[in-house]
């Protein structure tokens, strides 16, 4: 039975032991922190239960299961959940509502999917074409034309082409309105994938734009399902109980200390667990850990014997962290999520309580909790505008907490209105990677920074096999069809990697599936004649 040792206990690793458990191999895994699920974890707030209570519910930033995701749910369809025949993915729920908010106007609530009723397609036509977001009709009408460019466009020339044009420049926003540069350009880009659209690449932006575009425009499709409870409770951990049951060696505290070759092959991986290192030895390895903890390990005689590793450096990171408020009453705000098109630290938000409909509150914290809103900060390096005026990065987590919630109240409370007040603020808790003050020259003050794709780099970006037969990546930062930082893109990875183990090891299971994002049939011929014109040295065709 070969032997296979996994770096990293997040969605990719515990993918990847997934996968290769329910196929006879013999799996190890080995994560640093003291908890399971990486950026999809989540974590009590140490010291906030009371009287036997549970320590109130944090986490690294809100989960988000689009309806483009394939990869992930499938895989949480296939780990048991209690004893009633259910499963992981029955804990999905889907919102109906996305909401659009700024400051010192109404907010626009949008449908999430697509429309089924008369109210809903009013509602739908009424924000497509309505004044409510100040963008010119010209400018949005060319917006939706860089899109239908992007959409009728073959793959080669998305990736020789618009991975190298940034999306600021590729829908022209320097010589447009502010209002479209804040809603098309900046809100965008900022708040669903935490880039700046001056450096980020279009060919990953628009990718996802259309999958979530495409989404709300397919009838039974959920465009944004969420967890009906703690992630770790609905999820994570039902997920290692499951492992356990695979006979998967789960090693929590093991920090990664290198990867030894001996110019071939990795001959071991060194980890510290409790203080003592431990020489960690299998048949195949498999590195299962962010970009930023991938080059600290690549050492020289690494880089010689994988060259396809030695750029990896060139890869860039962002901050996207969470921050969660615990109410004394609950504030639904609406059913999904929230952007905050003009906030300056690019805020997104969820009221948790309205999907948690089996969690009992009252068994956390104090017991007067009543509802949580869960917000992700997307720009930490932008100065506030409300209480404190410098970055989020610069700031102490008290000034932090301040900041975000005054910017949320700036966008919630208006016309008299005020359904979030300070009386109601029982407690508050953010994501534990910030850390402060800020001591750790390796991390600058995250633990957990988030890959970005910006222009021109997928020529640094790995496949899940390098020059070394038996090392293998599983990270959202190697070339996946899902080509984002998500727990979509670490999943697909994960499969990725371990369908190339199968073939090294000359197994004869079966391989995990592997789905292309999906573009809608109808444009398929315009797509197979933009890839002639492509391949003849000709520019995109107009065909509006």
């Amino acid at each position: 039975m070969a032997k296979v040792a996994i770096l990293g206990g997040g969605v990719a690793g515990l993918s990847a032991a997934h996968e290769l458990a329910e196929r006879g191999f013999s799996v190890s895994v080995y994560e640093t922190k003291p908890i399971w699920g990486g950026k999809a974890r989540s974590m009590g707030k140490p010291g906030s239960g009371t009287n036997g209570r549970r320590n109130l519910p944090g986490e690294h930033g809100f989960r988000f299961f689009p309806g483009f995701y394939k990869h992930l749910p499938d895989t949480m369809k296939r780990i048991p959940y209690g004893n009633n025949g259910q499963f992981v993915f029955d804990n999905l729920v889907g919102t109906t509502q996305i909401g659009l908010l700024q400051s010192k106007c109404p907010k626009l609530v949008l449908p999430a999917n697509f429309p089924t009723t008369l109210g809903e397609w009013m509602t739908a036509i009424n924000a497509m074409f309505g004044p409510h977001l100040g963008v010119p009709a010209m400018e949005s009408e060319f917006f939706a034309h860089q899109l239908f460019v992007i959409l009728t466009s073959c793959a080669e020339r998305r990736v020789a082409e618009y991975e190298k044009v940034a999306w600021w420049k590729f829908i022209e926003a320097d010589n447009k309105s502010p209002e479209y540069q804040k809603m098309m350009a900046i809100g965008l880009t900022r708040s669903l994938v935490a880039m700046r659209a001056q450096v980020a690449s279009t060919r990953t932006v628009g990718d996802i734009l259309l999958q979530l575009i495409i989404n709300q425009m397919t009838p039974g499709v959920m465009t944004d399902r969420v967890l009906n409870g703690p992630t770790n409770d609905v999820w994570i951990l039902p997920w290692i109980a499951y492992l356990k049951g695979l006979k998967v060696e789960l090693n929590l505290g093991a920090s990664f200390k290198s990867l030894k070759t001996d110019g071939k092959n990795i001959t071991s991986a060194t980890v510290t667990i409790g203080g003592q290192d431990k020489e960690v030895q299998a048949d195949y390895y498999i590195c299962a850990v962010p970009v930023e903890v991938m080059q600290r390990l690549l050492t020289d005689p690494i880089k010689n014997a994988a060259p396809s590793l030695a750029k990896l450096d060139q890869l860039g990171t962002e901050w996207m962290n969470g921050i969660q408020f615990y109410l004394s009453q609950d504030v639904p705000i609406l059913n999904g999520h929230s952007i905050y098109l003009d906030s300056t630290w690019a805020l997104t938000s969820i009221s948790q309580h309205q999907f948690w409909n089996k969690v009992d509150l009252s068994q956390f914290g104090d017991g007067q909790v009543k509802g949580i809103i869960s917000i992700d900060v997307s720009d930490w390096f932008a100065a506030g505008d409300q209480v404190v005026k410098k970055p989020a990065n610069e700031c102490t987590l008290e000034e932090i907490k301040n900041e975000v919630w005054a910017q949320l109240k700036a966008h919630l409370n208006q016309a008299g209105v005020e359904p979030v007040e300070d009386k109601i603020l029982i407690d508050w808790h953010i994501d534990p990677d910030i850390q402060y003050p800020r001591n750790d020259p390796t991390n600058e003050g995250n633990a957990e920074p988030l890959l970005v794709n910006t222009v021109d780099t997928w020529q640094y970006r790995p496949d899940v096999t390098v020059e070394i037969p038996n090392l293998f990546l599983a990270s959202d930062y190697v070339r996946t069809n899902t080509d984002l930082a998500t727990m979509e893109g670490a999943n697909e990875a994960a499969r990725r990697a371990v369908n190339a183990i199968l073939d090294r090891s000359r197994s004869a299971e079966d391989k995990c599936e592997i789905w292309p994002l999906h573009e809608p049939v109808v444009f398929a011929p315009l797509r197979e004649y933009d890839y002639c014109r492509f391949k003849l040295g000709w520019a995109h065709g107009k065909y509006l």
